[in-house]
């Protein structure tokens, strides 16, 4: 009986600290609060206006686990994700019941399907297609879709490691964005693209101008297939690379050539590209150091600047050109931007790719650039639609990102990503398994591949990069959806009738 009222009463002594405790805290977090003067709210309400903040910090994750309907999420909703989530996981991807999507939301794509498909034996998938064939090493490239620039720094080491296993597994690119070459990108055995952004990562000199020596050591990789000259992207035109400090680790550090933990901000343009003029100097220049072919990415603006860059191009002859154009929307992604630019600036690939691809074939250059389409097209639709509206390629970062694990915390510019994706934290990082996530990006494209091939199917062609305008149609604002092709025909259409 003694033992037991001691028990009482040690709990209970324990019990009114535990209270004293917390009432000397909330008594000491007052006094802060109210003489603090940066806050006002927390000013004005000592202690219970620091709940603000929390809930303003927890509100996106609320929103998604809890009150947000499956279509009503950006910049991605959760059907979206859990397409990418069941594809990486290499299972079933059939839904019952119905759809959950609103057909009557202006852009939506209806594809018309066919009366009489092929049958399962007349079906094919893709061939390869050949990117720079005037180039000294054209390449032949497997797969329509394909891996979007995220630079080694902006994602973690194991991050670039398991896209790199599982592009080789899949037979697809990986395009190392403008953070260098590393180790990483070449360890899986995959095709590579070589990306140079405007600050020249990887391929600069003590300058900090393009290296021909150093630009020669890259393309000597036989897995660097291609390079990329990084104009703008859709996230932020018109602003360069940003990688805040704290992502800057010595071993970045080096690949880029830059000073540890020191923001790396890359011009807002190539110095040395000042007219369309410069820029197929420089696509020739680098053309002829690595024998290999070269393209640009931009976003469009507007079309009067591509009408000005397929004048020069006339002017020199296709051999002059550019041996690809990947064209970013102005939904694109990135690790850091300022919030302007990723809301406002820069045309939508939706808007631009159609019209582009007409621009290009206007000029009769149809077979000389391939036409590479990126931005927020990450489910089997949104691939499908580029191809018929005029793309050879699609690339995507961000749906290889949630094949990784990306639970879109929206944490990428932080350094505290919760999968380990965007962080350079050792504690984080071990959340993101290499021998497990590989397998998952090579089932994510593998899933899109073979579903855009059975749309294709569906509309009544072989293949997918035999889909046209006319096998989609497209819901105008508060209307009856129209085909694709009479919205905006394509220029052979056109030149045909």
């Amino acid at each position: 009986m003694r033992f037991a009222m001691n028990a009482l009463a040690v709990r209970v002594l324990v019990f009114v600290a535990l209270i004293g405790l917390a009432v000397l805290v909330a008594a000491v977090v007052f006094l802060i609060d109210r003489r603090q003067t940066a806050d006002a709210i927390r000013r004005n309400y000592p202690v219970i206006g620091r709940f603000r903040r929390l809930f303003t910090e927890l509100g996106e994750f609320f929103r998604q686990y809890f009150f947000a309907m499956d279509r009503e999420e950006l910049p991605f909703n959760r059907a979206q994700r859990d397409w990418v989530n069941r594809a990486a996981g290499g299972k079933g991807n059939t839904v019952a019941f119905g759809s959950t999507r609103n057909l009557g939301v202006p852009g939506t794509p209806i594809f018309v399907n066919a009366t009489f498909p092929p049958l399962d034996d007349q079906y094919a998938s893709s061939t390869p297609m050949i990117i720079g064939p005037g180039a000294r090493q054209p390449y032949a490239a497997p797969s329509f879709f394909n891996i979007s620039g995220m630079s080694f720094g902006a994602i973690s080491k194991p991050a670039v490691q398991a896209l790199s296993r599982g592009a080789n597994a899949a037979g697809v690119w990986l395009n190392t964005g403008e953070g260098g070459l590393s180790p990483f990108h070449l360890e899986g055995g995959c095709d590579i693209v070589f990306q140079i952004g405007t600050a020249k990562y990887g391929v600069r000199d003590a300058h900090g101008l393009l290296s021909d020596e150093k630009l020669a050591e890259v393309a000597a990789h036989p897995q660097v297939k291609m390079f990329e000259i990084k104009l703008a992207q859709g996230a932020k035109p018109g602003k360069g690379g940003i990688l805040p400090g704290a992502k800057v680790t010595p071993e970045i550090a080096e690949i880029r050539g830059i000073q540890v933990g020191q923001d790396s901000l890359s011009p807002n343009r190539h110095p040395e590209v000042a007219s369309f003029d410069d820029l197929l100097d420089l696509v020739a220049h680098i053309r002829e150091v690595t024998g290999k072919p070269v393209g640009i990415k931009t976003v469009v603006g507007a079309l009067e600047a591509f009408d000005d860059l397929f004048a020069a191009i006339d002017r020199r002859g296709a051999a002059g050109a550019p041996d690809f154009i990947t064209l970013d929307g102005g939904e694109g992604g990135t690790g850091a931007a300022p919030m302007p630019l990723i809301d406002l600036v820069g045309m939508s690939v939706r808007e631009a790719l159609p019209q582009v691809a007409n621009l290009r074939d206007r000029h009769g250059l149809k077979g000389r650039i391939r036409l590479i389409a990126s931005g927020k097209l990450v489910n089997p639709g949104d691939v499908a639609w580029a191809l018929a509206a005029g793309a050879d390629f699609v690339t995507s970062a961000r749906g290889f990102m949630f094949a990784l694990g990306c639970i879109q915390a929206l944490k990428c510019n932080r350094n505290t990503c919760p999968t380990g994706i965007t962080t350079h934290d050792p504690r984080l990082q071990k959340g993101l398994v290499v021998a497990d996530k590989d397998q998952r990006v090579a089932h994510y494209a593998r899933g899109i591949i073979h579903e855009v091939e059975t749309i294709a199917h569906s509309v009544g062609v072989a293949e997918p990069r035999l889909m046209r305008r006319r096998h989609v149609r497209s819901v105008p604002a508060g209307g009856t959806s129209l085909p694709l092709n009479e919205i905006l025909p394509s220029y052979s259409s056109v030149a045909e009738s």
